[in-house]
């Protein structure tokens, strides 16, 4: 995931939505100069460092470590043209920190470097020709679509235990250094750390791609008190490909690079808390948590790689389930089954609000599944109800053609 998220015009911010800080500020804050680095009497070679960090995290399960350095100030114009113009939608959050998401060491006084990681998460099972096969459940009205990053372990877990692993054991190297864990948490340019330091570069989707693993991938950072050697940036490829802009059911690309979050399925079933805006509801579609689409047509995703970790496999319940098997969840069964999973985050309220706009489809294009709203006409909470109401007009509209 990576998948969409909190977008930026000309700067993304992370790869999946998320707010919460995930780090600890641990260790010393000192100061560091080019070449070999002093820490606690012990000498070492930052660019065998690096190295060793690599290897590490290899052992980990990560796919790719690179370094940047903290002066994003040609980022910030960027950030500030996306919030003005209102692209955030109800994420208030990522206005709250102003431009501290552009700056780390105001964020973490201290921070000189940051490590970047990322982790590719297709589940290890995952068959050829994959991006063709999960563009074929839309055509099946009345299966529930959840994002295939969220079909496993929450991320956030996976990885933040992971980069605090990492980070022990770079500290376990040359001794007690301040550093911070993020993952898709806090105000972090999380993409643009990602693309300064060599993970691949923007593609016009806003998310980062890599040659050699598309973008079916998470990212993480490590803000540290250590002066590292900068990665270099890889240079772009997309060239006049525009098959994610022209793809996406509701437009929220709105230009190269430049993404309108309010447009976007992603933060609509995700992000957004209230009811989804009428205009977006058909386009919707069986989609219930989150959005692929511009990934899977994208032509470097035929290199994702898939994940050695278990901890991204799909449960049980969250690929190819019915709708209504979906929407007749409990709250009890909706907390057990999406114990440890980022679904959980948005709450049963929501849930049964998305998975009712999808049955409004399904219904919609004829699919035999109004009894199932009919049980929730009377259901307890306002957003849904009103959801499920709008879903048995649509019954109406098949109806009529």
């Amino acid at each position: 995931m990576q998948r969409n998220e909190c977008m930026v015009e000309g700067v993304l911010c992370c790869q999946c939505f998320g707010k919460h800080l995930c780090g600890v500020f641990s260790g010393p804050v000192q100061s560091f100069y080019n070449g070999d680095v002093t820490i606690n009497s012990t000498q070492f070679d930052n660019n065998l460092l690096v190295s060793r960090i690599q290897a590490w995290a290899r052992e980990l399960g990560f796919s790719q470590i690179g370094v940047a350095g903290v002066d994003l100030s040609s980022a910030e114009p960027g950030l500030s043209a996306w919030l003005a113009r209102g692209f955030h939608g109800d994420m208030a959050y990522m206005a709250n920190h102003g431009l501290k998401r552009a700056r780390p060491a105001e964020l973490v006084p201290g921070t000189v470097s940051v490590i970047t990681a990322r982790m590719d998460y297709l589940p290890k099972n995952t068959p050829e020709g994959w991006p063709t096969l999960e563009l074929e459940r839309l055509h099946r009205p009345s299966e529930g679509i959840v994002s295939v990053y969220a079909r496993g372990r929450d991320y956030h877990k996976v990885l933040r235990g992971r980069l605090q692993k990492l980070s022990e054991r770079i500290a376990a190297d040359i001794g007690p250094f301040g550093h911070r864990v993020f993952t898709d948490s806090a105000p972090v340019l999380e993409a643009e750390l990602a693309a300064r330091s060599g993970q691949g570069w923007r593609g016009k989707h806003t998310l980062l791609l890599n040659r050699d693993a598309g973008s079916m991938f998470f990212l993480g950072e490590i803000y540290v008190d250590v002066v590292l050697p900068a990665s270099p940036a890889v240079q772009e490829h997309c060239g006049s490909c525009n098959a994610c802009i022209d793809v996406c059911p509701t437009q929220a690309i709105v230009a190269p690079h430049r993404l309108d979050a309010r447009r976007c399925i992603s933060y609509l079933t995700i992000e957004h808390t209230g009811p989804i805006p009428m205009e977006f509801r058909v386009a919707i579609g069986n989609r219930v948590y989150g959005c692929d689409d511009c990934q899977l047509v994208c032509p470097w995703n035929k290199f994702a790689q898939r994940s050695p970790l278990p901890d991204f496999d799909p449960r049980e319940g969250l690929s190819g389930q019915h709708l209504v098997q979906l929407f007749e969840w409990t709250e009890d069964e909706f907390l057990s089954r999406t114990e440890g999973s980022p679904i959980r985050r948005i709450g049963y309220e929501r849930w049964q609000r998305n998975i009712a706009v999808a049955l409004g489809n399904a219904l919609r294009g004829g699919a035999d599944v109004r009894a199932a709203l009919l049980r929730h006409e009377g259901h307890p909470s306002a957003l849904v109800r009103e959801h499920v109401l709008w879903a048995l007009v649509q019954g109406e509209a098949h109806a009529v053609r």
